[in-house]
């Protein structure tokens, strides 16, 4: 084994606080929803902890229900159904539904909004259902998600609509694209798209029809077809002219110092206690509702509350916030945390999106609305991205030290919830972040193992991702076995107790997790080093004597010495972590699942694998005697997608069934195993009486027992079957 050579350098300062932030505004004292917990903890263990999952990405196929019917097997909302009884054994314990309102077009994936109140419903926009299934299919994964305890986290766009019922005439004035507060000529009479009657719904849940008087913006005029950001304004007859001359005449401010703002016009005009990007950012795309109508807060305050009551869902993530009055989504928490007191005696976890590499913005939304919310640490994963760049490039600026550097982790850990990627900056999205696919794992690791860290997982990387960029799961090891279901299993059963950072090299960090109370803590490595060299960090943990074991799949032994450390390694470019060889399920862990990452239980019918849903047709494969054998070891590498009706491996090195399994038989295939199939058309494997003397035996068949999952012969059934084979 060869030790990293290197200077020890201290961690450096968090960085001043920007010079161009500004104070927030004062707002009214309220109670703390969610005060700070006390320095003594007095319980008897630590609570499981928590993880969010968003359930899809930019491109997840879904098939929804025709008009005249309520369910459909290829449905997303089919699909994770069958896929929920499997979450809580990975330690899901949300999920993020993607918006699921009706929008403007059948296929689309539900942030063009056009009503609020149809989920799937009403037929309106061409459709009954939305692209993500019907209403009912929604009930159904609500009332299953109630059953197996995860919670669902619905995904509100307040902020836009689009797709109007009819135009309307009303004053319009067009706006500089780069300052939204500058004007461009005179208003004039414009026909937009601002009339909703909701045909399909009538009057159903909510009366309200909305006009011209309920937006503030709009970006088509339908008079001169005309594509811009037109601000929705009195008509000007009735008020005095503003000055002529709002422009900056093309002066350079960096010449003259920055300018004033330019003033407001009197009347309607854009709300102003929004994110100043672009001088005033209340629009972001559409038809911008305007909240100081009283009708269109009525209406959101009654429809939050409509979600918690009549659908179930506990909490919500609230799209795009920057651009919406911080005062109303203050008063909107604020209702919607009251009803959920009411409801369910606790509040709702309520997180916003702000997409900024500048915390300061985050910040200030934070300390407007309060009351307990969350934002994604959009400026951590800009963190991932500039260190990931820095490698790949040979830079010498690499340092996995600056981690968390201006990131919502490190001022405010209460108020982060930390995202390795998401919708918006996956491939060929407008908010693509590059980021090396080889060091995936670092950052996955970083967010679900450390105490302060809330994390996300994100579909794409758990699964993969369709369209024309798309890509495998993440956290690929080098026979391509996706560790990402590894790591977040070790947070559920790891993860815990007091923290200790060994942040003194710019190649490689460590931490360790303490333990305690009746949990299990873990040493974590992280290196950015040159490939195929071993680095160590020397860190205190455990107790004299003990060996402590590395689960992502690498033989590494550490035997603590008389003074409580270990030297423990990790490969450049990888992560480890380590915990007791004595640790309950770490046997079973390191022998099967740690060493072979999933455990499939085929049916025989396919390739199955840890994969996104493709749709495989039933006939996939006939079962054979060697394949149902060679089906037992389970996990085939390589995600499969549907290309004109061929499943395609991808080329990043995928390995199919019917050429080698990606590990050695598992523990459930040797000899004398009792191998039957489940009610659910899966297989079940049982150990004979006699064999259950063991720890490590004992653990195996309670975790089959624990992991089967409900699927039921779908062809969509391509990565749920491998959902329910992990064994801890």
């Amino acid at each position: 084994m060869s030790w990293l050579k290197s200077l020890h350098i201290r961690p450096r300062g968090s960085p001043p606080t920007p010079s161009n932030q500004q104070p927030s505004p004062p707002i009214p004292p309220r109670p703390s929803a969610n005060p700070l917990p006390s320095t003594v903890d007095n319980s008897d263990t630590y609570p499981d902890n928590t993880t969010l999952l968003q359930t899809f990405e930019w491109h997840t196929p879904s098939q929804p229900p025709p008009t005249g019917s309520t369910h459909s097997p290829t449905s997303h909302y089919a699909l994770l159904t069958r896929l929920l009884p499997s979450l809580p054994s990975l330690g899901i314990s949300t999920i993020w539904l993607p918006p699921g309102c009706k929008s403007n077009t059948v296929g689309s994936n539900g942030y063009d909004c056009y009503d609020l109140w149809d989920l799937g419903e009403f037929d309106q926009k061409y459709s009954r259902a939305t692209k993500w299934g019907s209403w009912k299919e929604l009930a159904d994964l609500i009332r299953l998600a109630g059953k197996v305890g995860v919670e669902v986290m619905w995904d509100a766009v307040l902020n836009h609509k689009t797709a109007g019922d009819r135009v309307e005439e009303c004053w319009a004035v067009e706006v500089e694209g780069h300052d939204r507060r500058l004007e461009k000529g005179e208003p004039r009479k414009m026909e937009c798209w601002v009339k909703y009657d909701f045909p399909g719904r009538q009057g159903k849940y909510s009366q309200k029809s909305w006009g011209s008087e309920d937006f503030s913006g709009t970006d088509w005029d339908q008079r001169t077809s005309t594509n811009g950001i037109f601000k929705i304004v009195d008509d000007p007859a009735t008020y005095p002219k503003p000055p002529t001359r709002q422009s900056s005449g093309g002066i350079s401010r960096f010449a003259r110092g920055k300018p004033p703002p330019p003033p407001v016009r009197p009347g309607r005009n854009w709300a102003q206690d929004v994110d100043d990007l672009h001088g005033n950012y209340d629009f972001l795309m559409f038809s911008n509702v305007a909240y100081t109508s009283p009708s269109v807060r009525d209406d959101t305050f009654a429809w939050g509350e409509w979600m918690l009551r009549s659908t179930g869902v506990q909490g919500f993530r609230l799209d795009a916030v920057q651009h919406i009055s911080y005062a109303f989504i203050r008063d909107w928490v604020a209702h919607v945390q009251g009803c959920s007191r009411a409801l369910r005696g606790r509040e709702a976890l309520i997180v916003g999106e702000i997409w900024t590499n500048e915390v300061y913005r985050i910040t200030k939304w934070l300390d407007t609305v309060g009351q307990g919310v969350k934002c994604f640490d959009s400026p951590l994963l800009y963190n991932f991205s500039r260190i990931s760049q820095d490698v790949t490039s040979g830079s010498k600026n690499a340092d996995l030290r600056t981690i968390k550097r201006d990131s919502l982790l490190a001022i405010r850990p209460e108020a982060a919830l930390t995202v390795v990627g998401n919708h918006d900056t996956q491939a060929g999205q407008a908010s693509y972040t590059p980021m090396a696919t080889e060091l995936k794992m670092l950052w996955y690791a970083f967010t679900l193992l450390r105490a302060e860290s809330s994390p996300c997982v994100f579909w794409g990387d758990l699964y993969g991702t369709h369209g024309p960029l798309a890509e495998g799961p993440a956290c690929l090891n080098m026979k391509g076995r996706t560790l990402l279901p590894s790591l977040m299993l070790a947070r559920r059963l790891y993860a815990y107790g007091p923290q200790t950072e060994y942040f003194e090299d710019a190649a490689v960090i460590g931490w360790t997790r303490a333990g305690g109370k009746g949990r299990e803590g873990c040493a974590v490595v992280l290196s950015i080093g040159k490939n195929e060299v071993e680095h160590c960090v020397g860190m205190q943990i455990g107790m004299k004597g003990e060996t402590w074991i590395d689960l992502l799949g690498v033989d590494r032994k550490v035997i603590i010495d008389e003074k409580g450390c270990g030297e423990f390694g990790v490969v450049g470019r990888g992560a480890a972590v380590y915990v007791r060889e004595q640790a309950e399920d770490a046997e079973a862990s390191t022998t099967t699942t740690w060493r072979g990452l999933l455990i499939k239980k085929h049916d025989g019918r396919g390739r199955d694998g840890w994969s996104e849903p493709s749709q495989r047709p039933t006939d996939a494969r006939p079962e054979t005697r060697q394949s149902r054998r060679r089906a037992d070891p389970g996990l085939w590498c390589g995600p499969a997608r549907r290309d004109n009706g061929l499943d395609k491996s991808r080329d990043h090195g995928s390995i199919w069934a019917d050429t080698k399994p990606c590990m050695p038989k598992a523990p459930s295939c040797r000899k004398g195993v009792d191998d039957t199939s489940n009610a659910f058309g899966t297989r079940a494997f049982r150990l004979p009486e006699q064999q259950m003397s063991s720890p490590s035996a004992r653990g195996i068949a309670a975790r089959d027992d624990q992991c089967r999952t409900a699927s039921q012969g779908s062809t969509l059934e391509g990565h749920l079957t491998s959902a329910h084979a992990v064994v801890v």
